[in-house]
């Protein structure tokens, strides 16, 4: 098949790209600007746009079989900062890519949404697909958005789709601003030997999943005919004393993390429940979080 990753040249995006060619897949890219970690894959057609480029998207999708939309110009904790723009920027621009995907006849899209943030506070220890969709920042609100177009352009239009709730990844050539991605961040200033700084007590828990393993899924389920929403995810919970307890073995390093007033729209714990994506695509995350967490930093260290 013939891929367009938008967001090609990001974090996710980059390791789902090797992974499609690795499968044999032709793969094109769009994103804003190139890789950060490296140089240009000589296999991969970049084309370089913004998002809200509606001709040069346009052009992108020539010929494509299948988009892996995976561009998110906010992150849940600056979202609530500017709304509109979260707005303008993600739905606007995600409803535009729809209609230039009717246009062209490309019947098949694989969305990367938000595991934690659509759900809101949980009321179940691990969360399955069904649960109530309350988010509580504008992120999050924005996935539900964008979820519910897709579903209307699927009952519209046909459009095959797959939506991908997705936990919190990490792994090499994540981006280390502090701004989204505790175990890059906090990798980071362990490497730079600064201070972790932690918002709360350290015990709000989360769901992380290795980047390898997110990749794996996302061209398994583009190869596949199945369409749905499928929660991503490692299925167990880590609490953040317990990822800068698990970094302190890997680096070897001892780690004083400074603790700081916890926020409001962090929920106390959030665990995706993968049992929906075990069954319909015989997937599980392999990675175990110390097993990642030296791979991570074996990178970074290089």
């Amino acid at each position: 098949m013939k891929a367009l990753v938008l967001g090609g040249n990001g974090f996710i995006g980059s390791h789902l790209v090797d992974h499609l060619l690795d499968k044999g897949h032709s793969v094109r890219v769009f994103d804003r600007g190139p890789e950060k970690y490296r140089a240009p894959i000589t296999d991969v057609d970049y084309c370089i746009g913004n998002f809200d480029d509606l001709a040069k998207l346009a052009e992108a999708l020539e010929g494509i079989d299948i988009v892996y939309h995976l561009i998110s110009t906010t992150v849940p904790s600056t979202s609530n900062k500017e709304p509109v723009y979260d707005i303008e920027s993600n739905l606007i621009c995600t409803v535009r890519l729809l209609e230039l995907m009717k246009k062209a006849n490309i019947s098949r899209l694989v969305y990367l949404s938000s595991g934690g943030t659509v759900y809101g506070v949980p009321t179940m220890s691990t969360i399955n697909e069904n649960h109530i969709l309350k988010p509580i920042c504008s992120y999050g609100v924005v996935k539900v958005a964008v979820e519910n177009y897709i579903h209307m352009y699927h009952h519209l239009y046909d459009l095959e789709y797959v939506i991908l709730r997705v936990s919190n990844p990490y792994g090499e050539r994540q981006g280390k601003s502090g701004v989204q991605g505790v175990i890059g961040t906090f990798l980071n200033k362990v490497h730079s030997s600064e201070t972790i700084e932690v918002w709360g007590d350290g015990s709000v828990v989360r769901d992380f999943i290795y980047i390898s393993d997110l990749a794996e899924i996302s061209v398994r389920v583009g190869e596949s005919s199945v369409t749905g929403v499928f929660n991503i995810g490692s299925g167990m919970g880590h609490s953040i004393k317990e990822i800068i307890d698990s970094i302190s073995i890997v680096t070897k390093r001892e780690v004083t993390p400074k603790y700081s007033s916890s926020r409001s729209y962090d929920v106390p714990k959030v665990v995706l429940d993968i049992s929906k994506a075990k069954e319909s695509f015989s997937w599980k995350a392999n990675t175990t979080l110390v097993d990642g967490l030296a791979k991570t930093w074996h990178w970074m260290n290089k």
